[in-house]
């Protein structure tokens, strides 16, 4: 009896100390996702092709997660191709170790700068041997992530990416309307063929197209003319709160400022990068453990990777040009916007559409009312703003661009609803693949 009591007590002891240990895994999601972040800053990864990094940087995660988790999806049942990944290697490994290395691992091989995760990747290996980790487990994990890693690159290969720089270079379309470079850079447009990559969840680019544009017009009592005066004025008179909202939102990952004849370039980050923070603070805040966050922030990256997709095929469908060029031919000739003009067409608004559609994500995870602290852009010196939901969150990073003279409101709101009917198609989908909202601690 007592020989009994011995081995049933030391089961709960591994059983306990097996428990803890899994809870200090939960803590290394943040980092290891903010860890690509800083990679793409560096890089200067523009919007729609950061999002696909974060993509595939979890998909692979994931898939190792609901292998060994039956409460965990796989995104094979809702990633358009995505076959199940077959695990060869043999061997006792940890999957969530295994799921954390296979984010930093993909990006090693995805990102231009990759390797500048190896530091990371040690960083965490040498503190998960600080909290009891054995090397034979971390390196059969490790194994396991390369595995998968490579197996998701291969899957990656087949989005049409690569062919990107094979298609004929971007020339503004000719017209008073249409969009032209602006200052100060006056660079070509960003990713005019992004409508041509594999969308991962929706079913085309063109799927959800937006409401028609306002027609341009330099009728002064026309509708268009009074879209761009509105920017004008907001500009014009400007005050604390709009210029907070403006710059809070920039999320321009190469901003130029000039003095003379000399050019300064200030990274930031992406405009899905500070969604995909914004994934972490709150899955952290409801104390989603490991698994089911790498769930969240997967179906996140991929939501966004699809509303990218579906915002730049009307971009440069339409072409519009920019409230900057309008008001400085034949409003105001000296008037600036508060933040430097993205190097693309102006409809739809890109914020407008991938907020909404994350708002609609986080909304279904993780409730309505969901109240949390952004301090997203703390490093580039700007205080943190506090939300009480993740609309309203949406809601003002979509108002922002109006308030920064970049968008007129109909690229704005006809934006947002663009980007609710993706996040709206998204829930529904993984609904019908059994994903449910999680439980709040």
């Amino acid at each position: 009896m007592k020989k009994f009591l011995v081995v049933v007590s030391l089961f709960f002891c591994h059983f306990a100390k097996a428990q803890n240990l899994g809870k200090e895994l939960d803590s290394h999601l943040q980092p290891a996702i903010f860890a690509v972040t800083m990679v793409m800053i560096h890089d200067v990864a523009n919007p729609p092709a950061a999002s696909r990094f974060y993509t595939y940087c979890l998909l692979g995660a994931q898939e190792i997660i609901s292998q060994n988790n039956k409460s965990i999806t796989s995104p094979t049942a809702y990633i358009n191709d995505l076959k199940k990944i077959e695990i060869e290697t043999k061997g006792t490994y940890d999957y969530k170790i295994a799921a954390l290395l296979c984010i930093l691992e993909t990006g090693k091989i995805i990102l231009p700068s990759g390797y500048m995760l190896e530091e990371d990747e040690a960083k965490l290996i040498e503190t998960l041997k600080k909290q009891g980790f054995t090397d034979a487990i971390i390196q059969q994990s490790i194994l396991v992530a390369q595995e998968v890693a490579k197996k998701i690159i291969v899957f990656s290969t087949q989005d049409n990416y690569s062919k990107l720089s094979t298609r004929l270079r971007y020339r503004p379309l000719k017209g008073e309307g249409h969009w032209y470079p602006t200052p100060p850079a006056y660079m070509e447009g960003v990713e005019p063929h992004w409508r041509t990559i594999r969308p991962v969840m929706i079913d085309s680019s063109g799927q959800f197209k937006p409401k028609p544009e306002i027609p341009f017009s330099k009728d002064t009592s026309s509708t268009f003319y009074k879209l761009a005066y509105e920017v004008y004025s907001a500009g014009k008179n400007m005050n604390e709160k709009t210029r907070a909202i403006a710059s809070y939102w920039d999320c321009n990952p190469f901003a130029i400022n000039t003095s003379g004849h000399m050019m300064i370039g200030f990274k930031k980050i992406s405009p899905g990068g500070h969604w995909m923070n914004i994934t972490s603070i709150v899955t952290t805040k409801a104390k989603v453990d490991l698994d089911h966050g790498i769930m969240i922030h997967a179906t996140v990256a991929a939501t966004l990777m699809d509303a990218f997709i579906s915002c730049w095929d009307e971009k440069y469908k339409g072409s519009r040009v920019r409230p900057e060029t309008v008001i400085n031919r034949y409003i105001d000739p000296r008037w600036q916007p508060l933040l430097q003009t993205p190097p693309f067409p102006e409809y739809t608004s890109g914020h407008s559409v991938i907020s909404s559609a994350v708002a609609e994500i986080l909304t279904y995870f993780l409730g309505d009312n969901f109240a949390f602290t952004d301090n997203t852009e703390v490093i580039f010196e700007l205080p943190t703003r506090d939300f009480t939901s993740f609309r309203q969150a949406a809601e003002e990073a979509s108002i922002s661009r109006l308030y920064g003279g970049i968008h007129f409101r109909d690229a704005i709101e006809n934006g947002q609803d663009q980007g609710r009917r993706v996040g709206e198609f998204v829930v529904a989908k993984i609904k019908r693949a059994g994903i449910i909202p999680v439980k709040i601690k």
